[in-house]
């Protein structure tokens, strides 16, 4: 029996594994089923899925800094805002852009999302990877001027420049994030507590808990005597190693189609 493609050194991945992935790959595109078998997956607070309070969409193919852009977001505004984030499927994005909510279309260049994703689900294979990737964005494409592209070296870097489009493109007024020691800090400070699944900081994504609520959620934790909540959301050396070892499998000569595919369309998709 096949056991499929080797991912960084561990044994190959079982067919039904890569059939479950190809499967959800497929069905997160159609918002019609996907959207209702979310809101059933993912009752709250994270992800939240797009409904009828939602005042923006923040999404895009996974490892493509929703993370930090969401966390990013609400640290800056004066009350929360009503997000629908994480799903990393394009029906949402689909679903915001039919319905003329405001959307943030994250995006990251192929190679870097996709060695990222591989290092965080060891059960996807490359092959399935790069192929999703394409179908992501490939879908979206037609509606690309009904949202606000963040490429993941700004939102990273730049974030208020990217909030700022959004306001121009949309006519809101969210306010501007303003990268400073301070403000990175306690935007990675979530992120690595996001491993805890504490319902308050993923409410605080969502935009259903306050500020201070957050606060004071952070102190509890930071008085936690067993807190280990460090987790793959940020950059570490380890995950940089694993990215070497995998480059070798990208630059397989059997994968140039699909290598060639998908930066085709992350370029299509970032130029608009």
């Amino acid at each position: 029996m096949e056991r499929g493609e080797p991912v960084a050194g561990q044994p190959g991945i079982s067919p039904l594994r890569r059939a479950r992935h190809r499967l959800r790959t497929c069905l997160s595109e159609y918002p019609a089923v996907y959207l209702p078998f979310a809101r059933h997956k993912y009752p709250g607070p994270s992800p939240e899925v797009i409904g009828s309070q939602t005042e923006l969409v923040i999404d895009g193919y996974t490892r493509s800094g929703t993370t930090f852009a969401v966390y990013a977001f609400q640290l800056c505004q004066d009350k929360p805002v009503r997000l629908a984030h994480h799903l990393h499927a394009s029906a949402q994005l689909l679903t915001a852009a039919r319905n003329g909510v405001p959307a943030l279309a994250l995006i990251r260049k192929p190679q870097g999302a996709i060695l990222s994703q591989l290092i965080r689900e060891p059960d996807v294979a490359l092959r399935d990877a790069l192929a999703a990737y394409s179908h992501f964005y490939g879908r979206l494409l037609p509606y690309r001027e009904r949202f606000v592209v963040g490429e993941f070296e700004l939102v990273t870097h730049d974030f208020g420049a990217v909030i700022r489009r959004l306001n121009e493109h949309f006519g809101t007024s969210f306010a501007e994030f303003t990268h400073t020691d301070a403000t990175m800090r306690e935007c990675f400070q979530l992120i690595e507590l996001r491993g805890t699944l504490s319902a308050t900081l993923l409410g605080f994504e969502s935009g259903i808990v306050t500020r201070d609520q957050m606060d004071r959620e952070l102190q509890a934790l930071a008085r936690s005597p067993a807190l280990d909540a460090r987790d793959a959301w940020i950059p570490s050396a380890d995950r940089e190693r694993a990215k070497v070892a995998l480059s070798e499998q990208w630059q397989r000569p059997s994968l140039a189609r699909l290598r060639h595919q998908a930066e085709q369309v992350y370029q299509q998709f970032r130029a608009g």
